[in-house]
């Protein structure tokens, strides 16, 4: 993308950012949020293989189908996403609280830019979100995005940072960047009511392709 285009990709999607992924109906019997002081529980990766220096060929556009996180237990389809009438980014709804859902006007997983990815961290009665553990992630661990075209694109995490919503870093998440990233964005921090103070945000880069051993399939655009 261009630095222009960048820019528009932020302002488009800031507002619907604040509140992505954030579900917060019923209760949270189903584990543990992102900020609910257990995202120590699992230690960091034994074997972080993050891009050391080299940069993977970038792939050709490709939607994304599923998406598999390992160190979280995360194997989810991923839905399109597009925008809201009032011109806001669209989230999972609350009824699809175990899929993940990718903003279609970022690039496809694989693709030069952020590809951005969006998904619940608890719908209360609708069950536990797909990302309710994604605070838990550390440097080095991996996340397969499983494309259409039969691909896999494998970011290595860079980074994991909770931040308040008053305080979401836009350039950092939608800026533009000269290699394929990802990012995976939810809610955590204390809750009050409905509502999540922070935002979890996690940070990636390619580091491997390969052809997928399966391919899920996607629960449709929005």
């Amino acid at each position: 993308m261009t630095p222009r285009s960048g820019r528009a990709l932020a302002t488009a999607v800031l507002a619907a950012v604040l509140l992505a992924g954030c579900g917060g109906q019923g209760n949270d019997a189903g584990g543990p949020g992102p900020g609910d002081g257990n995202t120590t529980a699992r230690p960091p990766a034994a074997t972080a293989h993050a891009p050391a220096g080299k940069q993977v060929r970038p792939l050709a556009p490709s939607v994304p189908v599923g998406l598999r996180i390992p160190a979280i237990g995360v194997d989810t389809p991923v839905m399109r996403l597009g925008l809201a009438a009032d011109g806001t980014v669209e989230v999972p709804p609350v009824t699809d609280d175990d899929v993940a859902g990718w903003y279609r006007h970022s690039p496809t997983p694989g693709q030069v830019g952020p590809s951005v990815v969006l998904g619940h961290v608890t719908v209360g009665t609708h069950g536990d979100g797909v990302f309710r553990r994604l605070g838990q992630l550390r440097r080095g661990d991996r996340v397969e995005a499983r494309r259409e075209d039969g691909t896999a694109a494998e970011f290595t995490v860079t980074e994991v940072r909770t931040v308040a919503k008053a305080d979401f870093p836009t350039d950092d998440v939608y800026g533009d960047v000269d290699r394929p990233e990802l990012r995976l964005i939810t809610c955590g921090g204390p809750r009050s009511g409905d509502e999540y103070r922070d935002n979890v945000i996690v940070f990636a880069e390619l580091s491997a392709t390969a052809t997928a051993t399966a391919t899920a399939t996607t629960s449709g655009e929005r």
